[in-house]
């Protein structure tokens, strides 16, 4: 299967794997974790929706992701504490499907952290997976922006993915109740910010209107 999308790979990817996260890069104090005003905000605006799942679509039109065009997809808020919200990304394409990616955000002692957990069918890690970031500024109540941390970037450099070693992802949620809520994910990169060419991949969920929870993520069944 081809490499992630979130990798910012050039061609669009449907196969997803994850490893289990590496110490260092997921680790979090469990006491008195501060954060600014908004990141808990964001972090409870996210919490709001655990247990329940939304459509969404890709709202982008970057020709490197024709494949997600039109595609089904939903989003699930399916584990949520204190210091960590696991959202499994599903796919629907050619008729099967894709249940590989599942979005990690955590608080860390300086913020927040956007991981992706990136798995084969059969459970088994990815090569390319648990790459993300960690918030540069408080961002908003609504929006967090994850600039690609050095772990990633030595990572993709060795998976010959340098296009990603600029990355940028942003995550976007309202709270429930919110008049026409949406949660967002974004990736960009820019050539003013050291890319070779601009990238955008975005894909925007409706929070107004649930929709039956899917199965576990690959790899997830007994966790």
């Amino acid at each position: 299967m081809n490499k992630p999308i979130f990798c910012a790979a050039a061609a669009p990817a449907l196969a997803l794997a994850a490893c289990a996260p590496d110490a260092e890069q997921t680790e979090t104090s469990k006491a008195n974790i501060a954060a600014p005003p908004a990141q808990d905000a964001f972090f409870a605006a996210l919490s709001s929706h655990c247990g329940k799942a939304y459509a969404g679509q890709l709202v982008s039109d970057d020709p490197a992701d024709a494949d997600f065009v039109g595609a089904a997809m939903v989003m699930h808020v399916r584990e949520c504490s204190d210091t960590q919200i696991a959202v499994p990304f599903h796919v629907q394409q050619a008729g099967e499907w894709d249940r590989s990616r599942t979005w990690l955000i955590t608080r860390t002692e300086n913020g927040l952290r956007l991981k992706h957990d990136h798995r084969h069918k059969d459970g088994k890690d990815d090569a390319v997976t648990m790459y993300g970031g960690d918030t540069a500024d408080a961002g908003s109540a609504s929006a967090q922006d994850f600039p690609v941390d050095g772990f990633s970037v030595e990572m993709f450099e060795r998976e010959g993915l340098s296009a990603s070693v600029t990355n940028v992802w942003t995550v976007e949620v309202d709270p429930a109740g919110a008049e026409r809520a949406q949660f967002a994910y974004q990736l960009r990169r820019t050539q003013a910010g050291g890319a070779p060419e601009d990238r955008l991949f975005r894909v925007e969920f409706d929070l107004s209107q649930p929709v039956d929870a899917p199965p576990a993520p690959w790899g997830w069944d007994a966790q």
